[in-house]
């Protein structure tokens, strides 16, 4: 299934983050990988395919989780800053990110390819399934990137076809 699921362009990320946002949104490729076990953990999105199965991975820092969680409901910037301050995002911020990765599959459904829908978010700080741990770090088609988000800062970003 994998070897027909696409692995979108920094590009398309950046497109569809931004019309989504509404807000000029800036990409560089070769950022680090974002990883749920550092402090702090990461938003985790994992997207299936009919019968259930992980065909690919999102993953947000807290930062850009947060930023872009408060972006897209025109929240203050002090809104996203406070919750990177604590370490925790606030239910109101996890449920618009959650709904940017819900979008974000999209990147995932090209023609004549297996259509992904996104089958659980795990919090940043949540424990996540060890059947979806396991691909976090593993040899996968993957673009990590930095972005920004204009008026509300940076974070990382990953993306992985399992």
């Amino acid at each position: 299934m994998s070897d027909l699921t696409p692995l979108p362009a920094a590009m398309d990320v950046r497109d569809v983050l931004a019309g989504l946002i509404g807000r000029d949104v800036q990409v560089v490729t070769g950022g680090s990988m974002v990883d749920p076990a550092a402090e702090f953990g990461a938003l985790v999105g994992a997207y299936v395919d009919r019968h259930q199965t992980l065909g690919a991975l999102i993953l947000m820092d807290l930062e850009l989780a947060s930023r872009a969680g408060a972006a897209i409901a025109l929240l203050p910037t002090p809104t996203a800053e406070r919750a990177i301050g604590a370490g925790l995002m606030p239910d109101n911020l996890l449920e618009n990110a959650s709904e940017i990765l819900n979008v974000l599959a999209s990147l995932f459904n090209a023609e004549d390819a297996p259509h992904l829908k996104l089958g659980a978010v795990y919090a940043p700080g949540d424990p996540v399934p060890n059947d979806v741990a396991q691909w976090i770090g593993a040899f996968v088609r993957r673009i990590d990137l930095d972005v920004d988000v204009k008026g509300y800062g940076s974070g990382r970003f990953s993306l992985l076809v399992v």
